[in-house]
């Protein structure tokens, strides 16, 4: 007899937490927004009527940066940089949801590959320009304004030299910064992914920290500069008297995106194993060691113990993060795109 075939489609896109992940998240008030430049997508979590998981999506194409202030949510994309505001009052609600982001303005930049984004003290966002090997602001007038380079670039050039990425923002002072290698030739960073990367002090160009691979996301938090050692899978800490990363855990896949939240890190990880720029590296040796396969997740971290308390797991079409950032004191979020009609009908009279 001929074998039966199975005819249930393969689902395009699966979110599921953890068993307590939602609780968590309610406990703690908050919901959180991630990016995907692979499927370009950005994702909003939270909780629906606290009993389940509340997934929303918009596109928006090569989107990756997040920094989230107040009720501003900015994310860079291709070619701009966008910032959302959440239009909805305290107590507000929109279609059952307690937070309304719709995108108010759009900097055209060109594609520089803006990766982590900070927010001034004045509210003006500060972007890692990878394309240029740079920390740069928007312009009305220009694709963008450089404000500092590490000293071992020597000038500035669309080249993607050393793969500068990740920005730890302290007061609103940008304070550290990640990259890939010290390089400062074309695409020189991809000869140093194993242990090339570095974190530099941003106040005097000093390296706090070496020899890691592909490092992202540093951010400071209860006293600690914590970083993503990412081709190693290590979550961890750069103890700024030695130079030394203290890795709190590893997690299996490749680490992007990172946001801290109390006694918590949510972290971003990533399949990529297919992708020749992410393979060879020290993540796959310790993935074969432990017997496991890379997963596209967010990880709640327990700071305190070092331990995955919760899972977001994303199956499916999506394999690649970038970026996390947490939604203090909004429930449900949802946002308006181009996509639709509404954004259209959706009219705010300011004061």
């Amino acid at each position: 007899m001929p074998k039966p075939v199975n005819t249930v489609p393969t689902p395009q896109l699966e979110i599921t937490g953890s068993r307590q992940f939602l609780a968590w998240l309610v406990e703690q008030r908050l919901s959180l927004a991630f990016t995907t430049y692979q499927a370009g997508k950005l994702f909003l979590v939270g909780a629906n009527s606290g009993d389940r998981l509340s997934v929303f999506e918009r596109t928006f194409n090569r989107c990756m940066g997040l920094a989230a202030q107040g009720s501003t949510l900015w994310m860079s994309t291709l070619y701009q940089l966008w910032r959302f505001e959440n239009a909805l009052e305290p107590g507000q609600a929109h279609q059952g949801y307690d937070a309304l982001y719709v995108p108010r303005l759009a900097y055209t930049t060109g594609d520089l590959d803006i990766h982590d984004i900070g927010v001034e003290r004045d509210g003006t966002p500060l972007f890692v320009n990878t394309l240029f090997s740079c920390l740069a602001r928007p312009s009305v007038t220009a694709s963008f304004v450089p404000v500092w380079q590490p000293g071992f670039v020597s000038r500035l050039a669309a080249e993607d030299r050393c793969h500068l990425n990740g920005l730890a923002m302290q007061e609103g002072v940008p304070r550290y910064v990640t990259a890939v290698s010290r390089a400062d030739v074309a695409d020189g960073w991809r000869e140093r992914r194993v242990d090339g990367g570095v974190v530099l002090d941003v106040a005097n160009g000093d390296v706090v920290c070496g020899g890691l691979s592909m490092p992202h996301s540093p951010r400071l938090h209860q006293g600690r500069l914590w970083v993503l050692n990412s081709g190693a899978g290590e979550f961890g800490y750069v103890d700024l008297t030695t130079g030394r990363f203290e890795s709190v855990c590893f997690l299996p896949g490749y680490l992007r995106g990172l946001t801290l939240v109390g006694d918590f890190a949510l972290v971003g990880l990533s399949t990529c194993r297919e992708n020749r720029t992410f393979s060879g590296l020290p993540l796959d040796a310790a993935l074969a060691r432990r017997d496991a396969e890379p997963r596209c997740a967010i990880a709640v971290v327990d700071l305190r113990s070092g331990d995955a308390v919760h899972w977001l797991r994303i199956e499916g079409v999506v394999k690649e993060l970038y970026d996390v950032v947490a939604l203090p004191g909004v429930i449900r979020p949802m946002a308006l795109g181009f996509k639709s009609d509404e954004i259209r009908r959706h009219l705010v009279i300011g004061r």
